[in-house]
């Protein structure tokens, strides 16, 4: 069985050959299935928890007891934040003392150790490249950002996507925009209509939590836009253009400059896949970019029940109703429409939350459940939902993605915005559908 990981004071990790590891569900602690573990992602990240306690199965006494010290040497829990397109099934095991400060704001997944390697509950959701660490050569990131910094010398959105986000924070999807491949991000709002408790681009002195990075200043004009977006989709393998970036706020606040921005790019080009990624606050906007060429929708949401959604978003003038509205606008117009689903073992795997899915499923013709591990400090999550109070038992991340699988398997499950050929394919009536219609007349 896969060994109880931590850490001491120095930063220095190791396996406890005494305990096995254990994850959490909500506050459950359990020991994952050998099927359920994976290799710990290349890419992926190890975080020592400040001031936690670390938990561990004692074979030796069949519990779950708290790690405190080992060997005479204070010790602490270590989580692993997965590499792109992974979702993991338990979080990591720890208690948390009163006064104990705030976790950043990643996503922390149990990680155990078995057979000379770091193991994690988890399972690679999308087999896209996209974002692969792997396949990302750095050296060639920097001489082609700064060659698009020539090819662009007076384009405020290029520079922010290479100074910021490329050479700042190396964010995988503006590298992308130097390879000339995949996804390009257009951000475009610098203000916001939700104050998300996790938002990871602002964050008010009294979360005590300092966002992993900041808002695009400015907004760039329909031709900034369109400038480097056209050459993107002209030329790019699996070329998408999407607004709505974790360095901005919400674009539907500037629909106007989206809607001329998608016109002067669907008057140059008609390929690729046009995307909006958003908190769909504003179905009226969302209509207005359809009838401009929009290809595509991703509205987040970290529950598909309403309480839940308010708790967490905090809407500033709209509702979940409105969400679920943008949702019904994009199909209505034979659109693609995802969610950006933050997963979290226990809430997500809920029978409540589960029949509140299949309701919105059901209901707006969703095509696509994108599948985030949720960036939070898991405790604050609980706090914050009141989710320790919950009735009923989670079926599991495994078991929930299975019924999710067999319940709608016309649903996508992925973790990237799909380019227009799976689009298409997802979208085109089977083959056999007119030969079934003409037999039943």
């Amino acid at each position: 069985m896969a060994r109880l990981v931590v850490s001491n004071a120095q930063g220095e990790i190791f396996e406890l050959p005494e305990f096995e590891m254990v994850g959490m569900n909500l506050d459950r602690c359990l020991r994952p299935a050998p099927s359920e573990l994976i290799p710990l992602p290349y890419g992926s990240d190890l975080f020592q928890l400040p001031d936690r306690i670390a938990l561990g199965y004692h074979p030796a006494s069949d519990k779950v007891v708290p790690v405190k010290e080992y060997q005479g040497e204070r010790v602490f829990p270590v989580a692993a934040f997965m590499a792109p397109a992974h979702l993991q099934f338990l979080r990591a095991a720890y208690r948390t003392p009163a006064g104990a400060p705030r976790l950043s704001l990643y996503a922390y997944t149990a990680v155990g150790w078995e057979d000379g390697e770091f193991v994690v509950p988890a399972t690679r959701i999308d087999a896209d490249i996209r974002q692969d660490p792997a396949h990302v050569n750095l050296r060639l990131v920097d001489n082609e950002a700064r060659r698009l910094l020539r090819r662009y010398p007076n384009n405020r959105l290029a520079a922010h996507l290479i100074e910021n986000c490329v050479f700042r924070y190396g964010c995988p999807a503006a590298r992308n925009f130097t390879l000339g491949r995949f996804e390009l991000p257009l951000p475009a709002s610098p203000g916001c209509n939700a104050a998300c408790v996790g938002c990871i681009s602002e964050q008010p002195r009294e979360s005590q939590v300092t966002p992993p990075q900041e808002r695009i200043t400015f907004t760039p004009t329909p031709e900034e836009i369109a400038e480097i977006a056209v050459p993107h989709l002209e030329t790019a393998p699996a070329a998408v253009v999407s607004f709505g970036q974790g360095c901005e706020g919400e674009p539907l606040l500037v629909a106007d400059v989206l809607a001329e921005a998608i016109a002067l790019i669907r008057k140059r080009t008609c390929r690729g896949v046009i995307n909006l990624n958003t908190n769909g606050s504003d179905p009226a906007a969302v209509e207005r970019l359809c009838q401009a060429g929009l290809d595509s929708i991703r509205v987040s949401m970290n529950s598909a029940q309403e309480a839940c959604y308010h708790a967490y978003y905090r809407p500033r003038h709209y509702s979940f109703q409105d969400v679920v509205e943008s949702l019904r606008v994009v199909r209505r117009y034979g659109r693609w429409a995802s969610i950006n689903y933050f997963v979290f073992p226990g809430l997500t795997d809920h029978p409540e939350e589960m029949a509140a899915l299949a309701r919105l499923v059901e209901t707006t013709g969703l095509n696509m459940v994108q599948t985030r591990n949720l960036n939070i400090d898991p405790d604050w999550y609980m706090e914050v939902l009141n989710l320790r109070s919950m009735p009923g038992e989670p079926t599991g991340i495994p078991a929930w993605l299975r019924w999710l699988r067999q319940s709608y398997p016309q649903v996508r499950l992925g973790y990237f915005n799909p380019p227009r050929e799976v689009i298409q394919q997802s979208l085109a009536p089977p083959a056999n559908s007119a030969k079934a219609a003409g037999s039943s007349r």
